[in-house]
């Protein structure tokens, strides 16, 4: 790998399609990677952490980097007598707060960072107390205790505080949002979110691989098929296992149709938060049909335990691809209309355009991903640039927008839709016949696999290394809204408050799948 040759780092090739590496590095390579990856136009995907002592090793700080030849899974040994790793929040500022949950969950501290708040333990544990150390007690109460969270404090004639959350008025997921403002002009905004933190990293070690792949699937319920593809694309590396080919293409199936059903929601919800009911009545009514035609063939309406290691659960009947394009008919015919609806309602547009904006230079620097980066000027889909079976038989149009607003992230989304349909049909059309599930091979202790996907929100990760007989040593799922959610901070200044709704739906980003 000609890209790192000059650091003296020895790589393994793990995975041809999409290339993944894999490489142990030391602290002076670990910041000198993460600098020529950033200078080079690439990206941190995920950072975690993990305890390998019982394995006569030590613990260690993982980097998943980005790179125009791949991905390069980075490991990085730390001592355990002084628990401390590079930071690399200067260079890449979306680590900022998954260092500080790696502290929370594991005790190892980014050396000489600016912002070392806790941030995902709240009270829930004392701070002398690791959940993912392999000597913490898993069954423990711990009394609980006034949580003081330091957030940042704007003064100035006029200004004033609002706090929104954690507990919302609608059926939502619970995250804390501090606004500073001077009448209704959002001069600041800052989260704090790890309500929902379910200790699911925790739960996956001692899992079978087939346990795991329930698990991974439900991650962040909206997500079910990219964890579960992701999950079951690391147990399959890890097992040298090879899925079926027809199993690769449902399961490309079953992903566009995620995509297409949590897009449709999306659009009737911005409708509706911009007072415009008819938009919301519309889009509900297409995806409730979708979510009845999963149901009827596939089991689920959200398609959980669809994928599983080694393949899919079921085939499709002729009957199954009949109603897929009666479906696809449907939308292609209503979603032009809805569209133009849309574009040229002039309620609608008055409050999208320029509203919760993010400039694609703004974008590059802090790491804006997946659907709002493709809105903000980032063109960037696995789909596309490492495209797998059958993606790399699909000729796909990616949907991007330079103008990062919200009225941008409903284009995207509607363009999004209208491929994805395309891509249904040409792949009945092309799937080939066979197979939907293999058995998984069996797989020794140390074995490690990784899985990347473009989930409709941005590109999942899951990592994961096993133990005997056939468990999860360590397992850990990566969702995009780790690097979106602090973008939404820097999309709502000079907004007026009535506004901030408007611009969390049209990021829409998963609680669950960041807190874990």
């Amino acid at each position: 790998m000609r890209f790192f040759t000059d650091l003296n780092i020895k790589t393994q090739q793990l995975l041809v399609q999409p290339p993944i590496f894999q490489a142990t590095v030391d602290s002076q390579q670990y910041r000198a990677v993460a600098e020529r990856v950033q200078q080079n136009g690439g990206r941190l995907v995920a950072l975690w952490g993990s305890d390998d002592r019982e394995r006569e090793l030590s613990m260690a700080v993982h980097a998943a980097l980005a790179f125009e030849e791949g991905l390069l899974w980075m490991r990085l040994p730390v001592n355990d007598g002084r628990p401390v790793f590079p930071d690399l929040a200067d260079i890449f500022p979306v680590a900022n707060r998954m260092q500080r949950t790696i502290y929370d969950l594991l005790g190892l501290r980014a050396d000489k960072a600016v912002d070392e708040r806790p941030w995902l333990r709240h009270t829930a544990w004392p701070k002398d107390s690791f959940p993912l150390r392999r000597d913490f007690e898993f069954e423990q109460d711990f009394a609980g205790g006034f949580d003081n969270y330091p957030f940042v404090k704007v003064e100035g004639e006029g200004v004033h505080e609002i706090p929104v959350g954690p507990v919302h008025a609608g059926v939502i997921e619970p995250g804390h949002f501090r606004f500073s403002v001077v009448g209704e002009r959002v001069l600041r905004l800052e989260e704090r979110l790890g309500y929902v933190h379910k200790g699911i990293e925790k739960r996956f070690e001692g899992m079978t691989l087939e346990e795991g792949a329930r698990l991974a699937g439900r991650v962040s319920g909206d997500s079910t098929v990219a964890y579960a593809w992701a999950y079951c694309m690391a147990a399959e590396m890890a097992t040298a296992t090879m899925p079926p080919s027809r199993a690769e293409w449902l399961r490309a199936l079953l992903l566009e149709r995620e995509r297409i059903a949590n897009h449709l929601g999306d659009l009737g919800y911005l409708g509706n938060d911009a007072a415009f009911a008819f938009g919301l009545a519309q889009f509900s009514r297409l995806k409730e049909d979708m979510l009845r035609l999963n149901h009827t063939y596939f089991g689920h309406r959200y398609l959980m335990d669809c994928i599983v290691p080694g393949g899919v659960v079921q085939n499709i009947s002729a009957e199954c691809i009949a109603s897929i394009r009666q479906e696809i008919e449907v939308l292609q015919r209503e979603l032009p209309t809805l569209k133009i609806i849309y574009d040229e309602h002039a309620g609608l547009q008055d409050r999208f355009l320029t509203t919760g904006q993010v400039t694609p230079q703004l974008a590059v620097k802090l790491g804006l991903t997946g659907l709002v980066g493709r809105a903000s000027g980032q063109a960037m889909d696995l789909r596309v640039q490492f495209p797998g079976v059958p993606y790399d038989r699909l000729d796909i149009h990616m949907a991007t927008h330079s103008n990062g607003d919200v009225a941008a992230r409903v284009s995207v989304r509607f363009d999004e839709v209208a491929e994805s349909l395309r891509l249904i049909e040409n792949m009945i059309e092309l799937m080939p016949d066979g197979e939907v599930r293999v058995p998984v091979n069996s797989v020794t202790e140390g074995k490690c696999g990784i899985g990347w996907v473009e989930g409709w929100r941005g590109e999942i990760l899951v990592a994961l290394e096993t133990t005997q007989d056939n468990r999860i040593y360590r397992c850990h799922p990566h969702d995009p809204s780790w690097q979106n959610w602090p973008l939404l901070e820097y999309a709502v200044i000079g907004n007026i408050v009535p506004d901030f709704p408007l611009i969390n739906k049209s990021f829409n980003l998963s609680y669950s799948g960041q807190d874990l």
